[in-house]
């Protein structure tokens, strides 16, 4: 937490809009930032931090950033129909911007005529804009901050490989599935590999089989404590919990042994240090 504390008592998080800030977080020094410098704990932006920005646009991802609150920015990807990687959660576009229908029905051309719609429940004010495409993604934040993208379509990790190579952010960005196989194709394009299960997965899984080819296993936070200490004891260096959106859930991840956090509430846990909880620890003989 000492990251988040510093960011914390230094600026005043600006949940009310998306203006400026510092060239970049400030628990974070100078040159590019890779998977291998991440701090012992680390704190993810989901899809932005998708309770306080506009998720998966590039206004939310940059707000963000220059908050500081978070030292991994993730979003998700979807192949247009000419192969175009963009970001956006959703098979389509019904549910985050004023269009409807497949993403996968639209060209390059067209997409630049797709405008999201930012929820009302958000703090602050916010423009429509148009979703990015993953290159300006790589192009804006690339190196300045470590990347975590979710290939939502497989099919496409050809691509994406290709655009992380061309920009020498082999890594810097990590490539998020949620399929064991896909995972392992992520690893054999050199890629650093983060694998997600939900809590009904790893009531059966055996997360020691993947540590020669996850580098973050991503655990869901409604999963059973037994099957996150599993989970932890894996032998794979990072297990991180989604999706945290309360200082308790954060507390519980910790307490547990995640050394992550997944949260679309990075500002609102920024501000609430770490309560450790005495039943888990006990249990866990600390």
């Amino acid at each position: 937490m000492t990251g988040l504390a510093a960011a914390a008592s230094a600026v005043s998080l600006a949940l009310t809009g998306h203006g400026g800030g510092p060239a970049k977080p400030l628990e974070w020094g100078r040159g590019p930032l890779t998977v291998d410098a991440l701090p012992r704990v680390t704190y993810v932006a989901h899809r932005g931090g998708a309770r306080e920005v506009p998720e998966n646009s590039m206004s939310g991802l940059m707000a963000a950033y220059r908050r500081g609150t978070a030292q991994v920015l993730d979003f998700d990807t979807r192949l247009l129909r000419d192969g175009t990687p963009v970001v956006l959660h959703d098979a389509t576009l019904n549910r985050t911007t004023y269009l409807g229908g497949e993403v996968s029905a639209l060209d390059a051309r067209e997409w630049r005529g797709v405008r999201l719609r930012p929820r009302a429940s958000l703090p602050g004010s916010w423009r429509s804009e148009r979703p990015p495409t993953v290159a300006e993604v790589l192009d804006r934040l690339g190196g300045r901050i470590v990347l975590m993208l979710e290939a939502k379509d497989p099919r496409g990790l050809d691509r994406l490989a290709a655009l992380i190579r061309a920009r020498g952010l082999t890594r810097s960005v990590l490539v998020n599935t949620n399929d064991p196989e896909v995972a392992r194709r992520i690893h054999r394009l050199g890629l650093p590999t983060q694998l997600w299960r939900s809590a009904r997965q790893l009531r059966t899984d055996r997360p020691e089989r993947w540590r020669a080819h996850v580098d973050v296993l991503d655990v869901d936070i409604k999963a059973r404590d037994v099957d996150l200490m599993r989970a932890v004891r894996s032998g794979i260096p990072r297990v991180w919990a989604h999706t945290v959106v309360s200082p308790g859930q954060r507390d519980r991840a910790l307490a547990l042994g995640c050394n992550g956090i997944i949260t679309d509430a990075p500002g609102r846990l920024a501000r609430h240090p770490v309560r450790p909880i005495g039943t888990v620890s006990r249990a866990l003989g600390r």
